[in-house]
């Protein structure tokens, strides 16, 4: 008999899943359930940006959920365009981190070393390299950087619908705009989820994927302190490309991020915590305060013409690390994988997996 599984939220996480899913088994069906169409929140307000490698993770759940993460995009990119036909926009030239004349390089020296051991690639560059390899840096910068020609950098909301495309090949069906509400796991047998229109889907599995919606929905299960973190971002049109047009790595200082999107188009995005009397708001000082930051990375952002802004909140979990995964009811076969903060699109593979081996095990 065929196993169904119900999937909530199709952000990356929830997109991952039903991909990999779907690739693995043929007993089961998979239905994906989103109030909104897919990469619509924290996935709309990520850039993609894969700090796996050049991490200072080294050991345990953390560094061994993003090696394989990245081992599996080196495959899972090409794999999804030629399932779909359509191409993902990626950058493959690496990021590069900027550090303050005042850094420790000795933990960073020692990240090197690591990496060369695990038979990953790290480089530290001096102030002479950066400004030579990236002329578009302030000439005025003297402190030096790490270098990660591993790590990449994807479009998000490309990636996620091509995940959804693929999924859909393998018979996958997504029911977007449609609401689930809540969630009822006391059958030991299966589960059902109670639709916004007040209808009644019964299912085999659960897996809440929802960001920040999985609060209300886990809450009569397995209460999981979730608080939203905004994300904002800005793209900005150049009238020619930063520096040198065949080297564009993703460049990273004080939690900014400067994103070439191909030919003279950038990303310019960070996270910022702000909670105000509990309620997370984006606030154009601090898009301002963002774009000034990059202008001081590289002045000639400062002649661009913003054409587009955009925020979202990222869920991050409290008092437990990032992210949840999980089973969680009193029957077991409801399933979270949530709370991923400013990593979801990095860790997506490697969730998915964990998911599929704790569905496999029952």
């Amino acid at each position: 008999m065929s196993t169904s599984i119900s999937i909530i939220g199709c952000g990356i996480i929830g997109a991952t899943i039903a991909y990999e899913l779907s690739r693995s088994t043929n007993e089961c069906t998979i239905d994906v359930y989103d109030t909104h169409q897919p990469a619509q929140a924290a996935t709309g307000a990520a850039l993609g940006v894969m700090m796996g490698i050049i991490s200072q993770k080294v050991k345990g759940r953390a560094w061994n959920f993003r090696k394989e993460s990245i081992r599996r995009y080196q495959t899972l990119i090409p794999e999804l365009e030629a399932a779909t036909g359509e191409k993902i926009p990626h950058n493959s030239q690496g990021i590069i981190k900027l550090l303050s004349p005042e850094e420790d390089l000795s933990k960073w020296q020692q990240l090197i070393a690591t990496r060369t051991e695990q038979e990953w690639q790290l480089e530290l560059w001096n102030a002479r390299k950066i400004t030579t390899q990236l002329p578009q840096i302030n000439h005025q910068f003297r402190g030096t950087a790490v270098y990660s020609p591993q790590d990449i950098q994807v479009d998000p909301v490309a990636l996620t619908k091509a995940l959804v495309a693929a999924a859909q090949l393998n018979g996958v069906k997504f029911h977007f705009d449609r609401s689930i509400d809540s969630i009822k796991a006391d059958n030991p047998q299966s589960c059902e989820l109670l639709t916004a229109d007040s209808q009644t889907i019964t299912t085999d599995r659960v897996i809440i994927a929802a960001g920040l919606g999985s609060t209300s929905l886990l809450a009569p299960h397995a209460p999981i302190d979730i608080q939203p973190v905004l994300g904002q971002a800005l793209q900005i049109r150049l009238p020619q490309p930063l520096g040198n047009p065949a080297f564009q790595p993703v460049i990273v200082s004080e939690d900014v991020n400067i994103v070439s999107c191909g030919g003279t188009d950038y990303w310019v995005g960070a996270t910022v915590e702000f909670p105000l009397d509990g309620v997370v708001t984006a606030q154009a000082a601090d898009l301002e305060k963002v774009k000034q930051i990059a202008i001081e990375i590289c002045p000639d952002l400062a002649q661009g013409e913003i054409i587009r802004t955009w925020q979202g909140l990222r869920p991050r979990p409290q008092h437990r690390p990032a992210p949840v995964i999980d089973r969680v009811g009193a029957n077991q076969r409801v399933l979270v994988a949530t709370g991923h903060y400013r990593n979801g699109i990095l860790l997506a593979p490697a969730t998915a997996r964990i998911i599929g081996d704790m569905l496999s095990a029952g």
